[in-house]
């Protein structure tokens, strides 16, 4: 894996989240409740603060998890809720090291399938159907992997030319259109709550 990647904005956060497996998830994982440039630069912020030039699911998933809190909390912090997204990232890793040995790209590695691997990435602790399938669309679109039927499996964030989430995202440009469409979503969504009839 070593693609040029452009979902922090910042050329050495893009360059690790390109060659490596485990901080793409990471910040898929950190993508919430935070603009996505910040959550995607925060796996660059961990190794660096680790003193690694990457992450690595051992040495996460074995760190004192105040230690590892506490390193997140620096400021400028990694997250908003650096506590508790602290704990979610030390999940995540001691999973990929219990199931994977921890190697984050056997998740995806030798999956046959689009289904096979959204399966995967929904048993990863912290990703619910929609991480899991925006996750599977950047996979597809972007990292080269395409097992068959992943665009199926990534369901609408799957779909080519669109522009829905970080999948959809090359640069500047591409990265505002994502941003009007997920404006675009709330807002439709909070006029959807404010229809309905109060009880």
């Amino acid at each position: 894996m070593d693609v040029t990647l452009h979902l922090a904005q910042d050329p050495e956060a893009d360059a690790l989240l390109g060659r490596s497996p485990l901080a793409a998830l990471t910040g898929m994982l950190l993508d919430q409740q935070i603009p996505m440039e910040w959550a995607f630069k925060g796996p660059e912020t961990i190794a660096r603060r680790m003193g690694a030039d990457d992450l690595d699911a051992h040495d996460i998933a074995a760190r004192d998890p105040e230690e590892f809190a506490a390193l997140l909390s620096e400021k400028p912090a990694v997250h908003r809720y650096p506590g508790s997204m602290a704990k979610r990232v030390q999940a995540l890793c001691h999973y990929l090291v219990e199931t994977y040995d921890g190697d984050a790209e056997a998740v995806w590695r030798d999956a046959d399938s689009g289904a096979e691997l959204l399966k995967r990435l929904e048993a990863l602790p912290g990703f619910g159907k929609q991480k899991a399938q925006i996750f599977l669309a950047l996979l597809g679109k972007q990292l080269g992997v395409t097992p068959k039927g992943w665009r199926e499996a990534a369901g609408a964030y799957g779909e080519a030319k669109s522009y829905r989430s970080v999948a959809d995202i090359t640069g500047p440009d591409s990265l505002l259109k994502v941003r009007a469409h997920k404006q675009e979503m709330k807002a439709a969504a909070k006029a959807a709550k404010a229809a309905q009839p109060k009880k």
